[in-house]
């Protein structure tokens, strides 16, 4: 194969990614799950990346303003300069996931649990490892539950929760670390997660994702001064509990959609 082949077989591996707003100081998009934001040492054979195609997709250099995880989907948000990068990096954001986990979450839990920083044996080789724990808060809001009809290892049929999730803290791998200290791990969650209970309900679902998803930012508009919102669409897993669950209906997902709690990072 020449590189022309090579090159046009690229092209058509590259998604186009969705933008959920754009003006001349900032550009947002729908993160799809399972792409990284930029290259890394922990997934070298990775080629395709959310900075380097939107970068080719918009034709100019983009700063992104904060991380989702490789396997997380949904709003993500970029400066198209320096200065404005610098501006948001002042700012108090709030941010609205929605995810699925394993067992009942039936009542509203405000989550108050310190966590270590998590280094990256490569990328973070040369950081201090004797930091203490930093404060992080998470709050959670059922939506809807469900039980499908597979055995776990203790019961004869498996029980779910999907929920709201509202990280009043930024830091690493916050919500997935939360929900596991909870022992109520996000489904798909490789790292944190249970992986048994995973290929269970993969198998029964054809869902082989993390269901995690950024579903809507709140921030002050740093050139405009006014206050943004921006939201994506609820992701596919959700469209697997409305037909499995038929409590779980657009009304029920409207009326169960909290109120910002706080202002956070």
């Amino acid at each position: 194969m020449n590189n022309s082949a090579h090159s046009e077989e690229r092209l058509a591996l590259v998604p186009v990614l969705e933008i959920l707003y754009q003006d001349p100081w900032l550009v947002a998009i729908n993160k799809p799950a399972g792409m990284l934001v930029h290259r890394s040492f922990l997934d070298k054979h990775e080629t395709v990346f959310v900075l380097q195609t939107l970068r080719n997709q918009l034709g100019q250099h983009v700063f992104p303003l904060h991380r989702l995880d490789k396997p997380t989907s949904g709003v993500m948000l970029f400066a198209l300069s320096p200065d404005i990068a610098a501006l948001m990096q002042q700012q108090q954001w709030r941010k609205l996931y929605i995810a699925a986990v394993r067992g009942y979450v039936e009542n509203d839990i405000f989550l108050d649990y310190p966590l270590v920083e998590q280094l990256d044996a490569i990328a973070d080789k040369l950081a201090n490892t004797d930091k203490p724990a930093q404060s992080a808060q998470t709050v959670i809001h059922p939506i809807s539950t469900i039980e499908l009809p597979f055995a776990d290892s203790r019961h004869p049929t498996s029980r779910y929760s999907l929920l709201y999730l509202q990280p009043i803290t930024g830091r690493k791998h916050q919500l997935r670390r939360h929900m596991a200290h909870l022992f109520h791990p996000i489904l798909g969650d490789t790292t944190h997660g249970d992986n048994k209970n995973n290929r269970r309900f993969t198998a029964f679902s054809n869902l082989a994702r993390l269901q995690l998803h950024a579903l809507k930012i709140t921030f002050e508009h740093p050139i405009l001064q006014t206050e943004l919102t921006i939201s994506t669409a609820y992701p596919e897993f959700v469209q697997f509990w409305q037909q499995h669950a038929p409590q779980c209906t657009e009304e029920l997902l409207k009326q169960t959609q909290p109120a910002w709690f706080t202002k956070a990072s």
